[in-house]
């Protein structure tokens, strides 16, 4: 029984090993999804002076495959990758003492728009390399044997798991998140609060 269960096994691995020869050059294509913002006001006090903007990155991965049939099965390989990478939702906090449209509340809001700015620049000024590491990532993705066509969409996703797995897209988000942090203390440095006081003296 061991010796069958190698066997298989051995097998399994040399048709892998058959399908190297079919792998492909990805095409890679990225967009940023489109961006929306919602402006709430928790029961829960907050700092007066500031509100406060939760964002939503995503990281959406379609891949095409290509499959070959081969003797006693088929290799699937990866075609191609359409990337949706970005920043599709902004929630923006402001203190409920704040009256809608007042003075007061549209300055805080002012300031929270520059954080969405904040992280919209990020996306854009990282473009180029978004791209190069989801292109590194899907050309590192070798091709999957399967023995029956009924494997096909299986395989599929093995490829589509390497490929979100693989440490250059890691790599990636980290340097999203930790360029998004830098952006937004910026923003906060760059502050000036004497408008939002003085409206509050106003209102």
């Amino acid at each position: 029984m061991f010796f069958a269960t190698v066997c298989g096994l051995f097998s399994l691995s040399a048709f892998a090993d058959d399908c190297l020869s079919y792998k492909l050059n990805p095409n890679v294509e990225v967009k940023s999804p489109s961006w929306s913002k919602e402006v709430v006001q928790p029961l829960k006090p907050m700092d007066l002076l500031h509100g406060d903007v939760v964002a939503t990155l995503i990281e959406n991965y379609e891949i095409v495959g290509d499959t070959t049939s081969i003797e006693d099965g088929f290799c699937v390989s990866l075609k191609s990758v359409q990337a949706t990478v970005g920043y599709n939702d902004f929630l923006v906090k402001i203190d409920s003492r704040h009256i809608p449209d007042s003075c007061a509340y549209n300055a805080v809001l002012s300031h929270e728009d520059e954080h969405i700015r904040a992280y919209l620049s990020v996306i854009d000024d990282y473009n180029d390399k978004i791209k190069s590491a989801i292109y590194s990532a899907a050309n590192s993705v070798m091709p999957v044997f399967v023995s029956d066509e009924s494997e096909i969409d299986s395989a599929l996703d093995i490829l589509n798991k390497r490929l979100q797995e693989h440490p250059d897209l890691i790599l990636m988000n980290q340097k999203i998140q930790a360029e998004q942090e830098i952006r937004n203390k910026r923003v906060d440095q760059n502050s000036n609060n004497d408008r939002i006081k003085q409206c509050m003296i106003k209102d």
